[in-house]
């Protein structure tokens, strides 16, 4: 197991080894750590349910942080990772939209084609500009930070549609805000994630989209200003990750992204569990080094916080005919230390907007609670007149397959039914509109309304950006008077 580098300062392998073993000792057994940085003479370190337990609420809070560190390392750091972009603090442009050939986030959109910007914060800001978009566009430029805040937005319901410059700043960062810029950001970790939304009406839009993104630039704010550029901070080597790391390497990921990540005050009580079991910013947690107990009581408690997650996320919702509802995303004072929380939303759709921006009502069953199975079944979502769903910007239902919350390859190569191709759609004699939920073509003649579906286990999700707030409303999520339609077996 690759062991990582304390950042800052030299760490033997032994003295990490020793603070391991020392951090899972028997109950009343004096921590003696090598590391005499880290010793704490005298004070009990936990047993090993209380290392179980600990290891349960660090898997809770850390899930979201090591998820976002995995996408991070495939998109801005390994350029074979096959899901490469670009390196940090320079904008990658897709003139496409997400297909079933990517899969380094789940849940992924298919609506909009995306630009990315990984940000390094550390040396300096960095200045974001945006052109001026017409009005009838969405766009939306999410800001979010390596514990999953989403602190802030530029885009057509934040900062309007006339373009500008806008400075997203670090943790450390305690400057005045220069002269033409119209907003300040600031992210709660030195490494954040900007995702430009640019909409697309159709196939034939896509190069005005390329047009706007042309115009979506990243540059330091000494180059904005015009000044010499301070002092590079030192390169960072950042550990590989992949599914089987992710995995055993837990800890040590959590460790390494949280020396990036200051606590904030809701933060020190689980900050400091974790340290008592040897787990924190820059340290190493090495799971070969611990007692077959510990490494059951680590593996047991990692086990449970998955489990709950799950159960969170079935059972701790609002489930309205059969969809999912809840405002599962926002910053850092949406969450307030709920972990749960955030863990939940991750697991259901990482980089997820807050909910004035969108809104994501989302299922694994049809109307009646049974699971959805396009092995087993056709189905069909039926939209009443006068009651899709009521949104400033647009709205789609995309599927996903059950199992792995991917898009899946299919003959027409749709991943998705969205509002902008309503134009194409039939609609029923009372003017309600049916999509067609199956893994084969329903005829033809609906083929426009078709939605391809898994040949096994299927989730669906709604994306309702920008949605209206005036009757019938969205918002709040889950207590609105429109609701979504459910899913139901063909006849």
């Amino acid at each position: 197991m690759k062991l990582l580098r304390n950042i800052g300062r030299l760490t033997t392998i032994s003295a990490f080894a020793f603070a391991i073993l020392a951090g899972c000792a028997k109950q009343g057994d004096p921590v003696d750590v090598a590391d005499k940085a880290d010793k704490q003479e005298g004070i009990p370190a936990p047993g090993i349910e209380e290392t179980r337990a600990i290891a349960e609420e660090g898997f809770i809070y850390g899930l979201p942080i090591v998820m976002n560190y995995a996408v991070m390392y495939e998109y801005a750091v390994d350029k074979d990772s096959g899901q490469y972009k670009a390196p940090f603090n320079q904008i990658k442009n897709e003139a496409r939209v997400f297909t079933y050939e990517d899969t380094a986030i789940i849940t992924p959109n298919s609506d909009t084609p995306y630009s990315f910007l990984w940000l390094d914060l550390r040396a300096e800001p960095i200045v974001i500009s945006v052109p001026p978009v017409e009005r009838e566009r969405y766009f939306a430029v999410q800001l979010e930070d390596g514990n999953t805040f989403n602190f802030g937005y530029i885009g057509t319901r934040s900062t309007g549609t006339d373009g500008g410059d806008f400075l997203v700043v670090g943790p450390e960062w305690s400057g005045e805000t220069p002269a033409g810029i119209k907003e300040v950001f600031h992210s709660t970790t030195q490494f954040a994630l900007s995702g430009f939304r640019t909409q697309l009406f159709n196939a034939a839009d896509m190069p005005n989209v390329v047009k706007i993104q042309a115009g979506y630039k990243a540059q330091p704010l000494s180059a904005f200003l015009g000044q010499p550029a301070p002092t590079a901070r030192p390169q960072v080597d950042f550990p590989k990750i992949d599914k089987k790391l992710f995995k055993s390497n837990f800890f040590d990921y959590l460790g390494f992204a949280l020396q990036y990540a200051p606590a904030g005050p809701e933060e020190k009580a689980i900050r400091e569990k974790l340290a008592s079991i040897g787990i924190g910013p820059g340290k190493t947690f090495d799971m070969k080094e611990l007692s077959d107990e510990h490494k059951a009581a680590i593996a047991l408690g990692m086990k449970t916080g998955a489990e709950k997650i799950d159960k969170y996320l079935a059972t701790g919702q609002k489930p309205i005919n059969g969809w999912t509802l809840r405002s599962m995303f926002g910053n850092r004072a949406f969450f307030n230390g709920d972990w749960m929380l955030r863990a939940a939303g991750a697991k259901a759709g990482i980089y997820a907007n807050d909910a004035v921006e969108a809104v994501y009502p989302f299922t694994r069953i049809d109307e009646t609670g049974a699971t959805l199975d396009a092995s087993k079944h056709d189905y069909t979502l039926t939209f009443n007149a006068g009651e899709l769903p009521p949104v400033n910007a647009f709205w789609s239902v995309t599927m996903y397959d059950g199992k792995t919350q991917l898009l899946i390859k299919n003959p027409i190569n749709r991943y998705l039914i969205n509002s902008p191709m309503l134009a194409e759609m039939k609609k029923n004699a009372d003017e309600s509109l049916t999509i067609y939920i199956q893994k084969d073509s329903p005829g033809k003649d609906k083929e426009a309304n078709w939605l391809p579906a898994p040949d096994g286990p299927v989730y669906l999700t709604m994306r309702l950006y920008w949605p209206k707030t005036e009757a019938p409303p969205i918002l709040p999520v889950g207590e609105g008077t429109w609701q979504p339609p459910g899913v139901v077996v063909a006849k």
